[in-house]
């Protein structure tokens, strides 16, 4: 598995979608960039967890944000990113959770429950805390579907960080598949920990299937947790609007509301870069970095 998981992240970080993304970038930010690997914390089998973790150049200790893929694994996104966070200042270390388990990733090809890969955001954590670059109170997370149902699960008191693992300061999740919370076994989202957490959807998303799915379940909370969510719908985009590849079409029996059948990703350049936007000003908010 570990050699899987290596041959992913190296294709990435140097020959892949990194190059092609920071060449992309006319004001590029220049990034030490790394394979990394470390223990998950807290799983009931021993993993060993493969990133690409990122630091601005400079000195210090910068905060830092995990990034985590969604079902069809790491692509475009996490390095986009990934640039936009350096710019301001913040590390980032992506996760390659199908690498660590030797997965191909979409819907036969990934855990059977998000749960399953909590434990790699946690070591993740643990790891971050221990560097020396890194600034262990400044940690958020941020993630893309399946990734974007993590950074939920992990405000939740419920499904938060265990004991030994540093609080996070701020969760971003990019459509995480609303309709499901309170309404799938386990995935209860209801008291929240000591986190901000903001969603970014688009009003065209073939899981929720219905432009409002996000806010509800934001006005569906206990007042004292509401103000602690804020939630941005983008017109007209679909799943995954913030990536660079072409629209796919694929079967996800999640999608349209548990009743299965064809869901669509698809980029959307007018809702990319304002999620771009949101999400750095969001951790520089969180951070307390002034721009």
């Amino acid at each position: 598995m570990k050699n899987f998981a290596v041959k992913c992240l190296t294709t990435l970080l140097c020959c892949g979608l990194l190059s092609a993304v920071v060449a992309s970038e006319p004001e590029a930010t220049a990034l030490n960039s790394r394979l990394v690997h470390f223990p998950a914390f807290g799983g009931k089998t021993p993993l060993d967890v493969m990133g690409v973790f990122r630091t601005p150049q400079g000195t210090g200790k910068f905060p830092v944000v995990i990034i985590l893929h969604g079902s069809a694994g790491i692509d475009s996104r996490g390095a986009m990113h990934a640039q936009n966070l350096a710019k301001a200042g913040i590390a980032s270390l992506e996760l390659d959770m199908w690498g660590a388990r030797g997965l191909s990733g979409g819907a036969k090809g990934r855990p059977d429950k998000v749960h399953d890969t909590l434990p790699d955001l946690w070591g993740a954590e643990v790891w971050l805390a221990n560097q020396e670059k890194i600034d262990a109170k400044r940690i958020g997370v941020m993630g893309f579907s399946w990734g974007g149902v993590m950074a939920m699960l992990s405000a939740t008191a419920e499904n938060g960080p265990p004991a030994g693992v540093p609080p996070l300061q701020g969760n971003i999740a990019l459509y995480p598949v609303c309709w499901a919370y309170n309404k799938v076994p386990g995935y209860r989202f209801q008291a929240l920990r000591a986190t901000k957490v903001l969603i970014l959807a688009g009003a065209k998303d073939r899981y929720d299937d219905n432009e409002q799915a996000c806010p509800e379940l934001v006005q569906s909370l206990e007042p004292e947790y509401r103000n602690q969510l804020s939630v941005q719908v983008y017109p007209n985009a679909e799943h995954g609007f913030d990536m660079l590849e072409k629209e796919n079409h694929y079967q996800d029996p999640y999608s349209h509301r548990g009743k299965g059948g064809e869901s669509i990703s698809a980029p959307n350049p007018e809702a990319r870069e304002d999620a771009r936007r949101r999400v750095v000003s969001f951790f520089n908010e969180r951070f307390a970095i002034t721009p």
